[in-house]
């Protein structure tokens, strides 16, 4: 396998694989999207040969590549415009680094509160994760305008800039809360719907394709 051939493992309902595709597509880094259809199944090869049984998963000659942000970085690194590309650690600036940790935070509650949904949907999520990713939205919200006043004017992505808007989109499409008290949240997710590459990743539930009826044929 090439680079030129490389598979993305992930599924179209993820947050954290949205990322990865945004980038992947927007920097045109050609690959193929593998989706992951059972997240029951117990074989490292339905998850990109991860052993965690986790997504995203890069696969190219090199092997697997684990992980959202190693995967944007590879792409980022892969493309012609990693110059203009802002990754967590690029910057060094406190208040940026801060939200880079507490959006990855928040996407792990969200992850954390929609598994318990998925083992009970009855049961409420614990008063814990509830607070906490509350927090954080709240965190970010009160701070997303001085982080883009931070950012570089000249950037084509941004690793926060992607993050914030897959997560904000992430929690009403799979019901964990809603996002409209964030006010500036949901007006930066909406003014970055031009993306082109925002466009390709809507979320859905992925599914095989089924055989043709033979009654059909």
């Amino acid at each position: 396998m090439s680079a030129s051939t490389a598979v993305l493992h992930g599924r179209s309902s993820s947050h954290f694989t949205r990322v990865a595709r945004i980038f992947a597509l927007e920097l045109g880094v050609p690959h193929r999207f593998a989706p992951v259809f059972d997240l029951t199944t117990l074989d490292q090869g339905a998850y990109g040969d991860n052993p965690a049984l986790k997504i995203p998963v890069w696969v190219d000659d090199e092997g697997p590549l684990f992980g959202t942000l190693n995967i944007c970085r590879l792409v980022a690194d892969r493309s012609t415009q990693r110059h203009r590309v802002a990754l967590p650690g690029d910057l060094g600036d406190r208040t940026l680094v801060n939200v880079e940790e507490m959006l990855v935070h928040a996407m792990n509650a969200d992850v954390i509160w929609l598994t318990g949904l998925m083992v009970d949907p009855t049961r409420p999520p614990l008063p814990q994760v509830k607070a906490s990713l509350e927090n954080a939205l709240g965190f970010l919200d009160a701070r997303i305008d001085d982080v883009m006043s931070r950012l570089p004017a000249e950037r084509r992505l941004s690793f926060v800039e992607v993050g914030l808007y897959c997560l904000i989109t992430h929690l009403p499409f799979r019901k964990i809360l809603d996002p409209a008290p964030y006010t500036r949240l949901t007006a930066f997710a909406a003014a970055f719907e031009g993306h082109e590459a925002v466009r390709a990743t809507t979320y859905a539930f992925d599914a095989p394709a089924r055989p043709p009826d033979p009654s059909m044929l």
